[in-house]
């Protein structure tokens, strides 16, 4: 009997203070979201959308949202309940699929979770948000090849889903833990020299348990000269958040640097943006120590890059700039790349010569791309750039170099 007077204690008092609180549901939805999004106050969140659920007890946006607040809050219980609600009220409702799938996911329940976004996607076939989701959950049971199949879908419907993109490639990881690829550069002075460069290098990358691990085998012609450089490079995952960048290489030629070194940091940070901090050593007859810092963010099918490259000399800091504009038309593997920008960097077998050469002088360089995925484990791609370069004082040439590459995924 006590029980039954506390409820209704409960109630009257609840009823008490909304008849008090003049706002609307819209406006109590709205200010839930600000404690939730702006203050991280989920209890204060909790309270305020309950308030707005008894003024609007089928406004499904605010119990799903209320749903997640309580998942976020490991209320998994109450946000079932939320969830439950919805689905038996209005079960053609898209986000209460997406939102209770994210519950049993998040929760190492991706049998359930699976047959969520199933239902889901019986209503909704297109939906993107159910797409990725139910890529996730295979992908979580190993059911690699349809997890696969699920972000290919997606990405046929949206080839700028970034999210999508970063699942399938790390699904191609695990499922075609191999890579090779063969390369040829052809490079073209107009000016500065009078025979071209020629550059062959082959690679082969494995998927390992700490991340992807590459060796590669470069051959240059140059100066009339010919030469070999051995390097291995590695991108150990550190969390979800960071990874890195690690590579060293040797020649005992003097057209590559005898010794290269390099280390970078990368974050995965909100709003798809990313971020790098890192450095690049050369030795040719001497160190050469480069610092380097980059920032990218994805938008729709675009991924933009602006990087520096920063070189202390003796009495000046000599500075690199670099634009990128990537444009995805497919998958991961698919797109044109545009790019401008000065300077020389360190990362280009096929130029960094130039550090022993004139890096102290001014290159103005543009840069195109294509790559393109066929017979789904071959990839193609194709590039070009031209450099306007002042290889002495106040004199400048010309510098065009075109590449091919084959790429295979086993």
């Amino acid at each position: 009997m006590r029980a039954l007077y506390l409820i209704v204690f409960t109630c009257f008092i609840t009823l008490n203070v909304t008849a008090q609180d003049n706002r609307s549901s819209d406006e109590l939805f709205q200010e839930a979201r600000k404690a939730a999004f702006d203050r991280k106050d989920y209890p204060e969140a909790i309270r305020l959308s309950r308030l707005a659920l008894v003024k609007s007890p089928d406004y499904s946006d605010i119990r799903v949202f209320l749903g997640r607040v309580y998942t976020w809050s490991d209320k998994t219980d109450s946000a079932r309940t939320e969830f439950q609600y919805i689905l038996q009220k209005e079960p053609a409702y898209e986000d209460v699929y997406v939102a209770a799938a994210d519950l049993e996911y998040w929760n190492d329940q991706p049998g359930k979770a699976l047959e969520l976004v199933n239902k889901g996607l019986e209503y909704h076939p297109r939906s993107e948000e159910l797409l990725l989701r139910k890529s996730k959950v295979l992908a979580s049971l190993k059911q690699l090849p349809e997890a696969a199949n699920m972000a290919n879908m997606l990405l046929g419907i949206n080839p700028g889903n970034a999210a999508a993109r970063a699942l399938l490639s790390s699904i191609r990881d695990q499922v075609r833990k191999n890579k090779i690829d063969l390369s040829y550069d052809y490079t073209y002075f107009d000016k500065r020299f009078d025979q071209p460069w020629h550059m062959l290098s082959f690679s082969y990358a494995r998927q390992t348990a700490i991340g992807t691990v590459l060796g590669r085998i470069n051959y240059a012609s140059k100066f009339g000269e010919g030469g070999v450089q051995g390097e291995l490079e590695a991108y150990p995952r550190i969390s979800n958040t960071f990874y890195s960048y690690v590579g060293l290489g040797y020649s005992g030629n003097d057209i590559f640097p005898r010794y290269r070194a390099g280390f970078s940091l990368y974050a995965n940070l909100p709003r798809s943006f990313e971020a790098e901090l890192g450095f690049r050593y050369l030795y040719f007859s001497g160190s050469t120590w480069v610092y380097t810092a980059s920032v990218g963010k994805y938008l729709s099918n675009f991924w933009f890059n602006l990087r520096t490259y920063l070189t202390p000399g003796e009495d000046n800091l000599s500075k690199s700039f670099n634009f990128t504009t990537r444009y995805y038309t497919a998958g991961a593997d698919d797109f044109i790349t545009l790019g401008v920008g000065t300077g020389i960097s360190p990362d280009d077998q096929r130029n960094n010569i130039n550090y022993e050469i004139n890096n102290s002088l001014m290159t103005y360089k543009l840069n195109l791309a294509w790559q393109r995925t066929f017979a789904k484990q071959n990839i193609i791609g194709i590039n070009g750039t031209w450099y306007y370069e002042e290889y002495r004082p106040d004199t400048y040439g010309n510098q065009l170099n075109i590449g091919i590459s084959l790429m295979r995924r086993f």
